[in-house]
């Protein structure tokens, strides 16, 4: 419906107007501007009518999209705080020693990149000189979460600091021996270097928010002072397409993260052509983190384009780069000045006017080289701007060109992504536009000479001092671990007494047994539940009140149940991280929880317990960067297994985590039946993660959600329980000649394994021993290990193997799992081996029906078992039959 002159209706029509007349008068004043100077001008008004009205706090809708220029004009520019020509002969020699190490090692055909630090390398050497803080200074330093791509410029700068050798840039991407350099950072292949590992994309950025958000835990939590920590994430235009790029945007905001700030790279490129061919990217991530609530400051133009600017004075020029879109931009940077006269300056009258004001070299400085991004001064002003930011998070938006420096075969071109080498005279080339002192004797037998001006160079003092002042090296990883000592033996005393005549699932007994560690004098304060909104389902309300749910806010609202004695309670200093509905977002507060021993000298003991099947599956990728940064903690999957957790169905039904949980080597994988088998664990992986031998590695459990009583531990079983398999009930023989088989089950599976023993007893004459498989990942591990221990001249039997020794008849193993997670052990089991499991899709229905349906309940084990037996001729094949039609299957 419109209104009586045909305009839409808008939001503004609901409100009262108490002044009509005065409203009509502003409306005419507009249009009258736009008559008299035409409709440029009185958009310009209107912009700087809105800029105007934020910045004097008025509360309108903030303007999501300013001009395509930069945030910081040319003069009010802060004075740059150090040498710029010795700077810029620092990052001259790592832009060569970059380029001649991806080059180098091109012969041995492991490749490199080249092009994104060639664009890259004033962001990160005015940081580097500037702002990044080392972790040899107060507090905990700055963490920096670096452009994966970009890894050769930061060795380049290690070697240019003697932290580096010519020989260890010569391995780059030669790992095997040991000595070499990863390809990107990555933690657990330099430790001492490498903090976080980025080139997952998507990952860095998301994983930076909750980092800074982490600081500001523990510091609320008065764990540690972070008040000096900044988190700094350097990111590629194109990788702001990953949804992990933007899915934290507005927590940051919400949380007002002024200790964050995202540095994105706009070489309008991506790894094939250009980010937004027929758009503008930087004005679309303008207006995306604006409308976060971030603070944007755009850095696009360098100096050279100030007389532009200046000459602009009806606007043409700034409504023409509005307009333009990346992919014609780019275009312009690689043809002739001529063309760009034509298709830029020519697009109308008023611009072809300016364009006679300048000469061909100066529009091709502008044209080719001038960047935002490749000036120190602007990059200067940018983050000093975005350090001095209070109340928000901050972005940087950088206009760089991919290649730069590197010659016209490299710079602004679609393939630059996988060039990996420069030739000689390309190198001689850049040598010459870099003003390096390299002579053509050293290019000698085809091989481009690495650059250094000497360890006692005015360049290498000059940044070794930067450094000094601002806390020592970067990027740099230091472990501070300090061992925690072992929690009461109360809390896990509890569990090990069964639970009596009370039924609990697996799950509670988990959530009971955390509860009571959290009050453990020494070290309750470390651990850090996180939950992704699913805290009532795995029975954790009971926490809320007494440990409280972090907000940085407190509670500035009375809840809802604040007469229940359960209530929902938020608190500044709250030791529960409840993440909303967001397993990524929850996954990466256990990331900074289980590597802060790390990033802040601070030991946590963060467990993240979420649905199973929202785990592996959906957050394998953020698993993977827990293992390469070395992280610790307790990851729950809880309701777990395809038929247990009931109604929820095929989205719900989870029976293949541990097959991909599996893949990860530092992922300690258990799937324990009871609850005394969680506290033996538990207990385990606090030694193993926590003690004085602390390990790389983390735990992966699942728990279900099925009330079962709980029996209390037999003796000597814990080895058997942490190494992955043990006798839990052995048979009673119904005769000396009695048929006998071993049945292994883990989890939930145990139940139906025990039904079934006492099947085959009553109905069969049938003995089963019935075995508790708490991880059939860990027996894997161990078996594999034993297998190459024999490469070396040494012989060992696996422990599953010698577990199994000696035990009668054949070995039918069950879970809730697919057949494939068993089957992992059944080439070091000597006896018949045979599987049941949960392959397929999942279904909603109750836990018998989904259970008949896979084959997996007692009835279809004590058949699959008799099948054994007839196979192997223990038993008629009749009876195989007869117990199907017996047992309705």
């Amino acid at each position: 419906m419109t209104d009586p002159v045909g305009k839409l209706p808008s939001e503004l029509d609901q409100l009262p107007d108490r002044d009509p007349e005065e409203t009509a008068e502003w409306a005419a004043s507009l249009d009258a501007v736009t008559k008299a100077a035409g409709p440029h001008r009185a958009a310009y008004l209107m912009r700087r009518s809105l800029q105007h009205a934020e910045g004097a706090g008025l509360a309108l809708p903030k303007l999501l999209e300013t001009d395509y220029v930069n945030s910081i004009p040319t003069a009010p520019e802060p004075d740059f705080d150090g040498d710029l020509e010795m700077e810029s002969r620092i990052t001259a020699w790592n832009r060569w020693n970059a380029a001649a190490m991806v080059t180098r090692g091109a012969r041995y055909g492991v490749g490199g990149h080249i092009a994104t630090f060639a664009s890259a390398a004033w962001l990160y050497e005015t940081g580097f000189n500037h702002f990044f803080r080392g972790k040899e200074g107060d507090g905990s330093g700055d963490q920096l979460y670096i452009q994966g791509h970009a890894s050769p410029g930061i060795y380049a700068r290690a070697f240019l600091d003697g932290r580096l050798s010519e020989q260890q840039l010569d391995k780059f991407r030669q790992e095997a021996g040991g000595e070499g350099l990863p390809s990107y950072p990555h933690p657990r292949r330099l430790p001492w270097l490498w903090e976080f590992p980025t080139v997952s994309m998507g990952l860095g950025p998301l994983s930076a928010i909750y980092q800074a958000r982490f600081n500001r835990y523990l510091a609320n939590r008065d764990i540690k002072d972070t008040s000096n920590s900044h988190v700094w994430a350097f990111l590629g235009d194109g990788e702001m397409d990953e949804p992990e790029s933007t899915a934290a945007l507005a927590l940051a905001a919400r949380e007002q993260l002024d200790n964050l700030t995202f540095v994105i790279n706009c070489n309008l490129q991506r790894l094939d052509g250009p980010v937004r061919a027929n758009f503008r990217v930087v004005q679309e991530l303008e207006g995306a983190f604006r409308g976060a609530g971030w603070n944007v400051v755009k850095t696009l133009w360098g100096n050279a384009w100030d007389e532009l600017f200046q000459l602009d004075t009806s606007g043409a020029l700034v409504r023409r780069l509005r307009e333009v879109p990346d992919a014609q931009f780019q275009t312009y940077a690689t043809r002739d000045v001529a063309y760009i006269r034509e298709h830029f300056f020519g697009a109308e009258p008023a611009l072809a006017e300016l364009a006679k004001l300048l000469t061909d070299a100066k529009i091709a400085e502008c044209f080719y080289t001038s960047r935002g991004g490749h000036e120190a001064r602007k990059v200067y002003a940018a983050y000093r701007a975005a350090v001095e930011h209070k109340g928000a998070p901050t972005v940087i938006l950088a206009q760089t060109v991919k290649g730069y420096t590197l010659g016209k075969g490299f710079e602004s071109k679609n393939s630059n992504h996988q060039m990996k080498k420069l030739s000689a005279d390309e190198f001689k080339d850049m040598r010459e536009l870099l003003g390096l002192p390299i002579p053509d004797s050293a290019f000698t037998d085809g091989l481009v000479p690495y650059g250094h001006p000497g360890a006692d160079s005015p360049e290498v003092r000059y940044l070794q001092e930067r450094r000094a002042a601002l806390g020592g090296p970067a990027p740099a990883r230091r472990v501070h671990a300090v061992a925690l000592p072992e929690p009461e033996e109360r809390a896990f005393k509890a569990l090990y007494k069964g639970s009596g005549k009370q039924e609990m699932a697996t799950t509670m007994a988990f959530v009971r047994l955390a509860k009571d560690l959290m009050r453990d004098k020494e070290t309750g304060r470390r651990w850090v539940p996180i939950v992704p909104d699913e805290a009532r389902t795995f029975g954790m309300e009971s926490l809320f009140p007494s440990a409280g749910i972090y907000s940085p806010l407190g509670q500035t609202y009375e809840p809802v149940d604040h007469d229940q004695l359960m209530y929902y309670k938020e608190a500044k200093d709250g030791q529960i991280l409840n993440e909303g509905i967001t397993e990524a977002g929850a996954m990466a507060d256990f990331i900074a929880a289980a590597t802060s021993y790390a990033t802040h000298g601070e030991t946590m003991i963060p467990f993240y317990i979420f649905y199973s099947m929202f785990g592996w599956q959906r957050t394998g990728d953020q698993m993977w960067q827990l293992a390469d940064q070395l992280g610790k903690g307790f990851i729950v999957g809880a309701t777990a297994g395809r038929t247990t957790l009931t109604g929820e169905g095929l989205q719900h039904a989870d029976g293949h985590s541990h097959l991909i949980a599996s893949t990860n080597p530092a992922s300690l994988n258990y799937d324990p039946a009871f609850a005394y088998e969680i506290a033996v664990i538990v207990k385990d992986g606090l030694r193993r993660m926590y003690g004085p031998e602390a390990e790389d590695v983390f735990y992966y459990l699942t728990v279900y959600n099925e009330p079962k009583r709980q029996p209390a531990m037999p003796e000597g079983v814990e080895e058997g329980i942490l190494k992955g398999l043990y006798r839990f009930r052995e048979g009673t023989p119904a005769g000396a000649e009695s048929p006998r088989l071993q049945l292994l089950a883990s989890g939930t599976a145990i139940h139906w394994a025990l039904e079934a023993q006492e099947l085959l007893a009553a109905d069969w004459g049938v003995t089963a021993d019935v075995w508790s498989a708490t991880s059939w990942g860990e027996l894997r591990r161990e078996a594999l290990l034993a297998d190459e221990a024999i490469l070396h001249g040494e012989q060992r039997v696996p422990y599953v193997t010698q577990a199994l020794s000696g035990a009668p008849g054949p070995v039918l193993a069950v879970s809730d799992w697919m057949r494939a997670v068993p089957d992992q052990i059944s080439q070091w089991v000597e006896q018949d081996w045979t599987s049941l499991g949960t392959d397929g899709f999942g279904l909603s229905d109750t836990r018998e029906a989904a259970r008949r349906h896979f084959g997996v309940d007692a009835q279809s084990v004590a058949v699959a078992a008799l099948a054994q037996l007839a196979r192997r001729g223990e038993i008629p094949a009749s009876s195989v039959k007869e117990a199907r039609e017996r047992y309705g299957l």
